[in-house]
């Protein structure tokens, strides 16, 4: 235990010093925003996997193996699909208008499309359920104190929110895509061991099928009836359109750098979505009675690895939270001084002012998603709120801007109000999450193209 303590605490304050380092290169809110557009193929591979790679990939889809089996290669494999959609499809045509007009947040684009209120709608609503995913990112850091540290879970989820602050604030988008790049090598490199090490540690693959009391799917890899249709429609159009990823997409130094680097990202979760359900799977092996299916992944790491190896990977687990949670910062800061501040309150603001508001956004945010932390029972039930919003919500207007011309505010509020209104009715409804078979997202997702549809027939009817 005494190796994994220094190890995680040495890595701390490479990812800091990293941060500092090239915050002091920050000039601007261009800078702070979409990096002055300079990032390289390879820095928009760094910055989008490693946000991609967070709680729910780790601790969360671990999790998920722990209940259900090899079923949790979906989580991961979901996001990888809709990375594919945004590195070939939206994404080069949202990089251009972005350079064309000097779009620096997601609600710039709405903007220009749809108009000041639906800016406004959006940013508010983005504002509040990004909330819930930096809780997510701060939990999963939490388990991993927990476990390694006997912290409560409190004071995890404050020690991993003054990490991410500290190296946030200094430099945002620019200093984040090179502390990504050195949290991507280790999370990497620590799950690729843990995997081999973990396997032989209960003797193969076969081994797996005989752990106690698991369920009849727990080798198949659909899973439980329903559940990878379900986490599809949950997670493919939000990776789509999730305000901060677009936003990454923005500081690429070309078009084809984003489909390149957004391209192998994609990639790398689909390979990677094998890993922590794997890891989940043989926690369930070793340790059929946890408390909490979220401490599967840090028990295992922690208590039946070759110490050097589990602290390797405690290490990326907790670079996976971080880089997540610095990524869920970068919407919130961005969104409320582009978004809300410069658009609403001060128009005639400076970047300087602009700048501080950014830094000020991500610590109230911080301190929130803290606190929303300590409340949330899971993981992976912090993220859901996240992206069923965001697939209820955004996928429509988005998707009908990269086609069409047609449609306009009053479209693009329909879509929002009718995803939102029935998304909420589901997923908090008495039908159990579900309605005619139906997740909340898809729900949510069917109600939204329906209102922007309705609304632009209405409106061609007049």
């Amino acid at each position: 235990m005494t190796v994994t303590i220094w190890l995680l605490g040495a890595f701390v304050v490479l990812q800091l010093a990293v941060g500092l380092w090239i915050g002091r290169r920050v000039r601007g809110a261009s800078d702070f925003f979409v990096a002055g557009r300079r990032l390289p193929a390879l820095l928009v591979f760094a910055t989008f996997l490693a946000a991609n790679i967070g709680a729910g990939s780790t601790v969360g889809a671990a999790s998920i193996g722990y209940r259900i089996g090899l079923g949790a290669w979906w989580w991961n494999a979901s996001a990888g699909i809709g990375s594919l959609f945004l590195a070939f499809w939206a994404g080069p045509r949202l990089w251009k208008w972005a350079s064309d007009r000097g779009f620096l947040t997601f609600g710039d684009f709405l903007e220009w499309r749809y108009g000041r209120v639906m800016r406004g709608a959006a940013s508010v609503l983005i504002w509040l359920v990004s909330l819930s995913i930096l809780a997510g990112q701060l939990l999963g850091a939490s388990t991993i104190l927990q476990v390694v540290l006997d912290w409560p879970r409190w004071v995890g989820a404050v020690a991993a929110g003054c990490i991410v602050l500290v190296y946030f604030v200094a430099g945002g988008l620019l200093s984040s895509a090179w502390v990504n790049l050195v949290q991507l090598a280790v999370k990497l490199t620590g799950f690729a061991l843990a995997v081999v090490f973990a396997l032989a540690l209960v003797g193969g693959w076969s081994s797996l099928a005989v752990a106690h009391d698991v369920p009849a799917t727990f080798l198949t890899f659909t899973g439980p009836p329903g559940h990878w249709l379900s986490t599809l429609v949950l997670l493919v159009p939000a990776f789509i359109v999730s305000p901060g990823l677009v936003q990454k997409a923005y500081g690429a130094e070309s078009a084809r750098a984003v489909r390149i680097g957004v391209g192998i990202n994609a990639v790398g979760l689909l390979l990677f979505a094998i890993c922590p359900a794997v890891l989940g799977m043989v926690a369930r092996v070793l340790h059929p009675d946890l408390p909490h299916a979220d401490l599967a992944l840090p028990t295992l790491l922690a208590v039946d690895l070759p110490p050097i190896i589990g602290a390797l990977t405690l290490a990326g687990v907790l670079a996976a939270e971080i880089s997540s949670a610095d990524a869920v910062l970068f919407m919130l800061s961005t969104s409320s001084s582009q978004d809300l501040y410069r658009r609403f309150i001060a128009p005639e603001a400076t970047d300087t002012q602009i700048l501080r508001v950014a830094r000020l956004a991500a610590v109230v945010a911080g301190i929130a998603g803290v606190g929303m932390a300590i409340v949330i029972p899971t993981v992976v039930d912090a993220l859901k709120i996240f992206y069923g919003v965001v697939t209820a919500t955004l996928f429509v207007p988005v998707a009908a801007a990269l086609v069409t011309t047609r449609g306009g505010q009053p479209e693009g509020l329909a879509a929002m109000a009718a995803g939102l209104a029935a998304w909420a009715a589901v997923a908090f409804g008495v039908t159990g999450e579900r309605l005619a078979g139906l997740p909340a997202p898809a729900c949510g997702l069917a109600a939204s193209a329906l209102g922007f549809l309705a609304t632009l027939a209405l409106r061609a009817r007049r």
